[in-house]
């Protein structure tokens, strides 16, 4: 069996009703982290794992603190009046309005790691709660030290908004969803007749901002692992809650002050004002009573071992942790991660009825001959290196179980891991096929969506591919547009601690929506219903995303040389660098004040683009010699060239970010910045930090940088130019 039969052999076995019935069952009951739900979860999935026939399956616990609201006692949002009673009090939870919503086991709407406590005070509206936010409203003469501040959800990653109103002196946060981002059709089109946020939802979620454990950070929360006082840790510092839009129509029309600016206001039927304060002299108390407590979360690892190169990994990943019922988040994604290890597994024992590790073709690894080398992967119909299935625990709480597996095994998944497939939401909407990845994966990503066909709706075009590129064009170039990877989901840890290239693949809805995200994220109305009935009845969306996924697997660990392309990621860098909007238009004429130029980065990366250009002309035309060393070398200096970007003593500041080109953003979690060492020191520059220090600290930056991707061209040079420098 060939590759084209291999492929066409997984696309066809993946089927759409498989995907329903595992979503059907992951969605009866909430499994939040740490809870005895979580537990049978991840019973369940090995337990599918093992009737598939996976070769290993092993579930690997680690002992972490997680966060919870105290059962007895809800959390809540009470306006006072001048002699302290109360005038209105939030609701402890939201309305139950189908009967899917229903169930014991639903946790209190709360923002984990929000620490407990009770203030009162002057409130102030701070719209997203971006640093940009709380810049204007300064310059509005609004000051928010010492108040609690209310902010909608959007835009930035909640535990952001949280840092950025504990940097201005807040001493509590309320967040709501407003209508204008969750509900853009009104009120009277919500859930359950729509997929919009009703007014009773409430977002879950954590404002925890380091990724893992954060009792052990840098190292895996096992057993014997040192642990810090909780004070020690970088928790979050000040009480924040989570309200619905129904109960925020009440606190904002209660707001003094002056009207925010136009472009603050929302979709509630009220005039936004900026306060300080309430009228009739009321007041705002928040309420928190969340604990900490250290729980097991667990993650399960699931290997089909390669047929010639068992060493090599092409991992595929997604957790299985939710706030609630998690329909979308993550459980669209862990359904359609069951059918792809149901056929890839399908495809082993089929190709393989003996063991595989019994299989003969390990000769293929003794032998020199060439006409094996041409055939290699033809010899037994297998996939060729091993395929690590990852279900992983409480990334809902901040990565945490990715994060504790990758610190446990970083010294294999080093030396191992080819690349790392995400799948955490597969279907968030059915407007288009959405990608991001690290630059290298492009053009693997881009054929994997052209072999396949996409979702039968009017218009659709012939395949994936096509339906992307007329709906997420890149702007500049005739692509499809690729995000940059962030830190929204379990990749963020393997490729900026380890330089592990990564992949997030995912359905989406129409990003000129005006939506800021899936509307019902992290509520409790992330039911089965929502998935089957409203989002994908067909589930053929889920079915394009397994499809995908298994077709991009495929192309990995079935390719004599890895499909990766080092001039892909010479043409992102220099991109970010000279493109619109880059680095140089941004800063460099500030910089130049300094003394400071990109001249270093630029020849290191003149450099870079060179060795990368010979290294794919010697692919093209197979010059890299007829054994299997050859080829191995060959794939040695591609998958290498990831981990070269790796500086191991972090981002300023920032020591657990290794990547020097790609990281989250430090003002947005959810956002990839290129070069964010760059970017978050010059942003420190133009907000307040214009100093020697921090200009000192950006030009020994900026050397680093050069001198990184230095080494990462070295390693596409061949071993004689080992001494080479530009």
């Amino acid at each position: 069996m060939d590759g084209a039969e291999v492929a066409k052999m997984l696309l066809d076995e993946i089927n759409p009703e498989n995907i329903r019935e595992n979503l059907r069952q992951l969605t009866k009951k909430p499994h939040l982290a740490g809870t005895e739900a979580d537990k049978e979860m991840a019973d369940y999935v090995k337990s599918v794992w093992d009737t598939q026939g996976m070769e290993t399956t092993r579930i690997v616990p680690y002992d972490v603190l997680l966060s919870y609201p105290d059962p007895e006692k809800p959390n809540l949002i009470t306006i006072l009046n001048s002699d302290g009673t109360d005038y209105f009090q939030s609701q402890p939870e939201e309305s139950k309005l189908d009967e899917g919503d229903k169930h014991n086991d639903t946790v209190f709407p709360f923002n984990a790691y929000a620490p407990a406590g009770v203030v009162e005070g002057e409130l102030v509206y701070v719209n997203y709660a971006r640093a940009e936010d709380f810049k204007q409203l300064e310059d509005l003469g609004v000051n928010a030290s010492g108040k609690i501040v209310i902010a909608r959800y959007g835009k930035i990653f909640r535990g952001d908004k949280e840092n950025q109103a504990w940097l201005r002196g807040a001493k509590g946060l309320i967040l709501y969803s407003d209508p204008a981002d969750y509900a853009i059709e009104g009120s009277s089109s919500v859930y359950p007749d729509s997929w919009y946020m009703p007014p009773s939802g409430i977002q879950r979620g954590t404002v925890f901002r380091p990724m893992g454990d954060p009792l052990t950070p840098g190292y895996p929360a096992t057993e014997t692992a040192f642990r810090e006082k909780y004070e020690d840790s970088e928790l979050p510092n000040i009480p924040v809650q989570p309200i619905g839009y129904g109960d925020a129509i009440h606190i904002l029309r209660e707001m003094a002050g002056d009207a925010a600016p136009d472009e603050w206001s929302g979709g509630l039927n009220v005039t936004y004002k900026l306060g300080p304060g309430l009228v009739n002299n009321r007041n705002i108390k928040l309420d928190v009573n969340n604990r900490l407590q250290r729980n097991t979360t667990f993650n399960i690892i699931g290997t089909i071992t390669g047929s010639l190169e068992p060493d090599r990994y092409v991992m595929i990943g997604n957790h299985h942790d939710a706030w609630v019922f998690g329909a979308v988040d993550p459980s669209s994604g862990t359904a359609v991660l069951l059918e792809l290890s149901r056929v890839m597994t399908k495809l082993v024992m089929e190709v393989n009825p003996a063991p595989l590790w019994m299989c003969p073709v390990k000769i293929f690894l003794a032998s020199l001959v060439k006409s094996i080398i041409s055939s290699a992967l033809q010899a037994n119909g297998a996939l060729a290196v091993t395929i690590v299935f990852c279900s992983w625990g409480a990334e809902e709480y901040g990565l945490i179980g990715s994060t504790e597996w990758v610190e446990e095994f970083t010294r294999p998944l080093v030396e191992r891991a080819v690349a790392y497939i995400n799948i955490d939401i597969a279907v968030q909407g059915n407007f288009t096929f959405r990608g991001k990845a690290t630059p290298n994966l492009y053009n693997a990503l881009y054929d994997a969506t052209k072999a396949v066909p996409d979702a039968p709706f009017e218009g659709h075009s012939s395949n994936v591919y096509d339906t992307w590129l007329r709906r997420m064009k890149d702007n500049n170039l005739n692509v499809p547009y690729i995000s940059n990877v962030g830190s929204g989901s379990d990749y963020a840890v393997l490729l900026s601690r380890l330089g592990v290239p990564a992949v997030d693949l995912r359905y989406t809805y129409d990003p000129a929506s005006g939506l800021a995200g899936y509307p019902l994220y992290h509520s409790m109305y992330e039911t089965f219903y929502l998935v089957n009935d409203i989002l994908d009845p067909s589930f053929e969306y889920h079915r394009v995303i397994a499809r995908v996924c298994a077709e991009l697997a495929r192309n990995l660990a079935d390719s004599l040389i890895l499909p990766f392309k080092a001039s892909d990621y010479a043409f992102k860098m220099r991109r970010s660098l000279d493109g619109p909007d880059g680095l140089k238009e941004a800063y460099e004429e500030k910089m130049a004040t300094r003394g400071l130029s990109f001249d270093a980065i630029d020849i290191a990366l003149n450099y870079f683009t060179a060795a990368g250009q010979a290294l794919e002309a010697k692919i093209l035309h197979k010059r890299y010699g007829d054994s299997p060393f050859a080829v191995r070398k060959v794939n040695d200096q591609l998958m290498l060239m990831e981990r070269a970007f790796i500086d191991p003593q972090g981002l300023p500041n920032r020591p657990l970010v290794r990547h020097i080109v790609f990281a989250p953003s430090s003002k947005d979690g959810y956002f990839g910045d290129t070069f964010p060492g760059i970017m978050d020191l010059m942003y420190d520059i133009e907000n307040g930090m214009d100093n020697d220090s921090k200009w000192a600290e950006l030009e020994k930056h900026m050397s680093v940088i050069a001198f990184t991707i230095q080494s990462a061209a070295n390693t596409l040079v061949e071993v004689g130019e080992l001494h080479a420098r530009p």
